[in-house]
């Protein structure tokens, strides 16, 4: 069968490979769909320092089941799937209080074992996700973005009114715009450098949006807000260079969530954290968060193929990979269709 797979730090190719089994307590799907994330590309340019290579890539993706190993009972063939990428050993400390997608032995599909860039995957049963019957499989491969939406907003922990800020327009902030709204935040400043980004942002129901390139990000939004700040602001621009001004938005009281993995140091200023009292908070991947994403894209109030710009091929990796790199503002999401 095919597979898209990384062996090194820009050595990747589309390949032919053994079709993995299901173990006991495991289930094999059949991938319909998997999205490209920042992620995979980190982990292509060897900017990830959790993956093992050789890697077949890809955390965002669904399928249909096409085998199920001993002893498990939660799911049967011909099941239509989605699959929480989280794998936890539900014994250490963050598993014993809720915590397990940092747990201490965290293990990520597509990261620590293989993921979805491949005609069929083998993943635990526990993970599995069965979908409404009107959420197309196109649709599915996008859960787990709106999870880390949904993840970083609950870490901010809004409260009623709360106005939300969130740096940057590619797909992880407009899905935090799509969640908050769902959530009932109203007012929704957005940022970015591409106008075209913005125009989207704006199009799925940004209250403001400002680019940064071309305006004052701080001047216009103390203004908007008449010199208080914002109480929420979600870093989906993820450039530690941004982590001071994002100290100077904060509203007294103020959340901010983190969600970048750059090595590269910011400059954190005590006094804006302290005089403010102002909580900065972590957010990575998702603590639980399909049922709720799954319940919302079912009832309409969100709208993933609103985030694709390209459908592919699998054999067209290579492609896909060239303009993310290079063509950037061209591309929004990038959904492979791998065997629907």
């Amino acid at each position: 069968m095919k597979a898209f797979q990384v062996k090194a730090p820009h050595d990747y190719q589309v390949a032919d490979i053994d079709v993995p089994t299901a173990a006991a307590e495991e289930v094999l799907v059949r991938v319909a769909f998997a999205g490209i994330c920042g992620s995979d590309m980190h982990i292509i340019h060897g900017d990830n320092a959790f993956v093992r290579f050789p890697r077949i890539t890809g955390h965002e993706f669904a399928g249909v089941v096409e085998a199920v190993g001993d002893g498990v009972q939660n799911v049967a063939v011909g099941d239509r799937v989605c699959i929480d990428p989280v794998i936890s050993c539900g014994e250490c400390y963050p598993c014993r209080i809720g915590r397990p997608n940092v747990c201490s032995s965290l293990e990520v599909i597509g990261v620590h074992r293989n993921g979805g860039f491949e005609e069929s995957v083998a993943v635990p049963a526990a993970n599995v996700h069965h979908l409404p019957d009107h959420i197309g499989l196109d649709a599915a491969a996008l859960v787990e973005p709106y999870t880390i939406a949904a993840n970083v907003l609950d870490r901010m922990q809004p409260h009623p009114g709360d106005r939300l800020m969130v740096l940057g327009a590619g797909v992880i902030g407009l899905t935090i715009l799509q969640m908050a709204l769902a959530k009932g935040i109203e007012d929704v400043i957005v940022t970015d450098v591409i106008n075209e980004r913005l125009e989207a942002a704006n199009q799925l129901g940004a209250t403001h949006v400002f680019n940064s390139r071309e305006q004052d990000i701080e001047q216009e939004v103390l203004a908007l807000t008449q010199g208080e700040g914002v109480p929420l602001i979600a870093d989906a621009a993820c450039v530690p260079a941004l982590l001071p001004q994002m100290l100077r938005l904060a509203s007294p009281a103020g959340r901010i969530g983190l969600l970048g993995f750059s090595v590269q140091p910011s400059e954190l200023v005590q006094l804006e954290v302290i005089k403010k009292e102002l909580t900065l908070v972590g957010s990575r991947l998702n603590n639980r968060k399909f049922p709720e994403v799954l319940e919302l894209m079912a009832s309409g109030q969100l709208d993933p193929l609103a985030l694709v710009s390209h459908r592919l091929p699998l054999n067209d990796m290579p492609s896909a990979i060239d303009m993310l790199d290079h063509r950037p503002e061209e591309a929004r999401k990038v959904l492979i269709q791998i065997s629907a």
